[in-house]
């Protein structure tokens, strides 16, 4: 079978380029190896969110006195969660892609794709072969947990992410592994429905890549919850008979006992899984294939996009690479990745979000800035609907005033995150902000309250002092 451009892997990078490969004409193909979809859909960001948003139900039921509501008896069912987040979730998700793809004359070819040559495939569906050719190849098979042999996966007591998702219960004793936003949105969701969650972490502080102002929100809120941290804690082995998890620190040891083992220590780029090489396709020990702005690998007619293509590892970052690609290959002379921010979002309680750079990574760079700062305790829609933990951060040039980072720690801080990364590409000033009206009373006008605070203009909170020159 011969084909214009052939899509390996229909994950959130995968599916949208063959969708716009077939918009502009191409005759395209996809081969997908397990489900529609990808990791994100089916055992990743979909489901994941499924289950955070039932446990926050379930804990504001529980925890709305002040409020006036007064609930008794509440329960949690877990299967009924999992069918609910299966079928009419993932599910209903899954199906919709299907029949965009359809829609759009996307061939869709289900098996394992192997390089015959740099133009031809061999797609193995257990004793099915099929070969197919195609000009272009994009190769979008995106990551894969990072497997440590010392705590090898059992789906019993020991798992992974993708079996966390699947629980047919709730544990009494987690112990999560590794403190980054995969860890931390599981050990929220499992400590809102009654678990007792410990998560050791090797770093010195959570979210390494954050700024370090909104982590220690998102911390202090999960101790409030019940969550214990080790941190600077390295783990060590399992004892007690699979039970408990022994970990160091400083040459100190402690056994931390559990139910279930979450290792979620990160994932893996998939780069290094089709031999590319043989092609003279560059792919970095880490096993990222090595890219330029158009997606283009070092031969001419093989791309990369998502997780396999480079940092950062996240599924709208996979979606524009994938429609970069296409057009690339459509002809498109221009297009190219050349966002000045990719967002990244972390479904924690409260939530996180950021965009552009930290003061951190402002530093770094030599640039003079201010910062802007509002706390969501001073925002009316914010108190009336008891979610006043956490602030806004602009932080912007002292000379421009352009918008150079937002952070955001607080209630659907990953919904409002949007507005920042729009003002950060268009290169909006902190006068852009101001001078947008925003709707009241909304969490958006958080946006508005921190450029007004940055400026000088504050009205719904006191001036902030100014150190003497």
């Amino acid at each position: 079978m011969e084909f214009d451009a052939v899509v390996i892997g229909a994950g959130p990078g995968g599916y949208p380029c063959a969708i716009r490969l077939a918009q502009l004409g191409k005759k395209v193909a996809i081969v997908e190896e397990d489900k529609v979809g990808g990791v994100c859909l089916n055992v990743g960001c979909i489901p994941s969110k499924a289950m955070i948003q039932a446990a926050h139900r379930f804990s504001d039921a529980q925890h709305s006195e002040k409020m006036g509501v007064k609930a008794s008896g509440v329960s949690f069912d877990m299967a009924a969660m999992q069918a609910w987040k299966n079928e009419q979730v993932v599910g209903k998700l899954v199906g919709g892609i299907r029949q965009l793809l359809k829609g759009n004359g996307v061939h869709s070819i289900s098996g394992r794709a192997e390089f015959k040559s740099a133009t031809e495939l061999v797609v193995k569906n257990g004793s099915d072969v099929l070969e197919i050719s195609a000009k272009d190849i994009v190769i979008a098979t995106g990551s894969a947990p990072i497997d440590i042999p010392a705590f090898k996966i059992d789906g019993k007591t020991i798992m992974g992410s993708t079996e966390i998702l699947d629980l047919d219960h709730v544990p009494e004793k987690v112990v999560v592994l590794g403190g980054g936003y995969i860890g931390l949105e599981l050990g929220s969701a499992l400590a809102h429905l009654g678990s007792k969650v410990t998560v050791v972490e090797m770093l010195p502080r959570l979210l390494a890549g954050f700024d370090a102002d909104v982590v220690q929100v998102v911390q202090r809120r999960m101790k409030q919850n019940g969550v214990d941290f080790r941190l600077e804690t390295k783990a060590e082995e399992i004892v007690d008979g699979g039970g408990g998890l022994r970990v160091s620190k400083g040459g100190a040891t402690e056994i931390l006992p559990f139910d279930v083992l979450a290792v979620t220590v990160g994932r893996r780029p998939r780069g290094k899984e089709l031999g590319l090489e043989r092609f003279g396709v560059k792919v970095d020990s880490k096993g990222f294939i090595e890219v330029d702005a158009q997606l283009k690998t070092s031969h001419p007619h093989i791309y990369a996009i998502g997780d396999v293509a480079g940092q950062p590892m996240l599924a709208h970052k996979a979606t524009r690479d994938g429609e970069v690609a296409a057009e690339v290959i459509a002809g498109h002379k221009h297009a190219s990745v050349q966002n000045k921010t990719v967002p990244a979002v972390v479904f924690t309680d409260p939530e996180l979000a950021s965009a552009g750079m930290s003061e951190a990574e402002a530093t770094a760079a030599g640039r003079k800035f201010e910062v802007g700062k509002f706390p969501f305790v001073a925002l009316g829609r914010a108190l009336a609907g008891g979610t006043t933990d956490g602030f806004t951060k602009i932080v912007f040039d002292a000379s421009s005033r352009v918008v150079l980072g937002v952070h955001i720690v607080g209630p659907h801080a990953t919904d409002l995150i949007s507005e920042a990364a729009l003002a950060i590409e268009m290169g909006a000033t902190m006068e852009d902000l101001a001078l947008t009206i925003h709707p009241h009373p909304t969490l958006g006008e958080i946006m508005l309250e921190a450029s007004k605070v940055g400026l000088g203009e504050a009205v719904h909170v006191l001036p902030q002092r100014k150190a003497a020159s």
